[in-house]
């Protein structure tokens, strides 16, 4: 689908920013919310420590807040422009939306932040791991 090696790939399917190999994330539906932000604390291809520094994805709340926005706005342009729906409607529509992409929301932007930071490596998981 996506090339591996591209930050989008990483992003899009949560792997390791660094070689892509392996899942950030313990539980791999992000809709079984009790374990939605359980995260490896290091990728096992190429050792990579997903909390780079204490509180690191504090500043994915940023990112949150940036899709959290998208989403509102998109589901605003679907109800009201091209569904036609009244404003209080569309308003619900709006908290419909950010309730039900909260867990995606909350993945998406932690992928987003961490892959700001790291870039992917393809020789990450031979310089960890030497057969």
């Amino acid at each position: 689908m996506l090339k591996k090696g591209s930050k989008l790939n990483s992003i899009l399917t949560g792997t390791c920013p660094k070689c892509q190999n392996e899942s950030m994330y313990i539980e791999k539906n992000p809709f079984k919310l009790a374990s939605v932000l359980k995260m490896h604390e290091d990728c096992s291809h190429c050792g990579l420590h997903y909390q780079i520094e204490p509180s690191f994805f504090y500043g994915a709340m940023y990112v949150s807040y940036g899709l959290n926005v998208a989403v509102g706005i998109a589901a605003f342009i679907i109800s009201f422009v091209f569904l036609q729906t009244s404003l209080k409607t569309s308003f619900f529509a709006i908290i419909g939306a950010l309730i039900v992409t909260s867990p995606l929301v909350l993945r998406g932007s932690r992928n987003i932040y961490i892959n700001m930071f790291v870039s992917y490596d393809p020789t990450a998981s031979k310089k960890n791991n030497p057969k």
